[in-house]
């Protein structure tokens, strides 16, 4: 096994016609800084759009999809509350609250303990009660996740389009996204976080890793 480490945000959004969006932005990777949407419409088609043939590879060979789309994907951050994402078929925008007290307990984690599987299972349990969050799982080609939360801001508002349509006022992100182990929770919201991705190494094509 090899342990992949991505540094970033995520964002779970969902919306009045039940379509459900997840944003990845990473700063950090083995890819170099991308950003990734993962997009469920009302009727359960889940739709990846990745901006590179090697990260879509990845992504698509951990969470489960049922159709991927190699397009670019473009994040705009304006004061760190206001955030722009741009791709083909697609547009959010979205703003954010200040941290309440689940980002002000994630913030006390010292940053060296935050990203340890042992912390993270640790919390796995309390996540799904009070967030309906898993904290990690196992995924697609044997390998094995682990989200290690580092703040959390709640997203205030909400537009998306897709396909030039509006998908309604923001809404709870409900069902769960079934994209694979990881979920987001109930709440839209924005999660600082470090993702280590345990993978299987010598897998070809999308258990590929560079």
């Amino acid at each position: 096994m090899r342990t992949l480490r991505f540094d970033g945000w995520i964002a779970g959004i969902g919306t009045a016609s039940g379509a459900r969006v997840v944003l990845g932005h990473w700063a950090r990777s083995p890819f170099g800084p991308f950003s990734d949407v993962m997009f469920e419409e009302p009727g359960g088609l889940r739709l990846l759009l990745a901006p590179s043939p090697e990260t879509a590879a990845f992504v698509a060979g951990t969470y489960v999809f049922d159709e991927v789309r190699v397009v670019p994907v473009a994040v705009r951050v304006t004061d760190r509350r206001h955030w722009a994402v741009s791709a083909p078929s697609l547009d959010l925008r979205f703003s954010t609250g200040r941290r309440g007290l689940p980002g002000l307990a994630l913030r006390a984690v010292p940053g060296r303990l935050a990203p340890r599987p042992g912390w993270i299972a640790l919390w796995d349990r309390p996540a799904r009660l009070l967030l309906g969050a898993r904290t990690h799982g196992s995924a697609r080609a044997g390998r094995h996740q682990w989200y290690g939360a580092r703040d959390l801001h709640p997203v205030t508002s909400a537009t998306v389009t897709y396909e030039g349509e509006s998908l309604g006022a923001l809404a709870p992100v409900e069902p769960p996204v079934r994209f694979g182990p990881g979920s987001t929770p109930r709440s839209p919201c924005l999660v600082r976080v470090t993702t280590r991705v345990a993978v299987v190494q010598g897998r070809s094509r999308t258990g590929a890793v560079p």
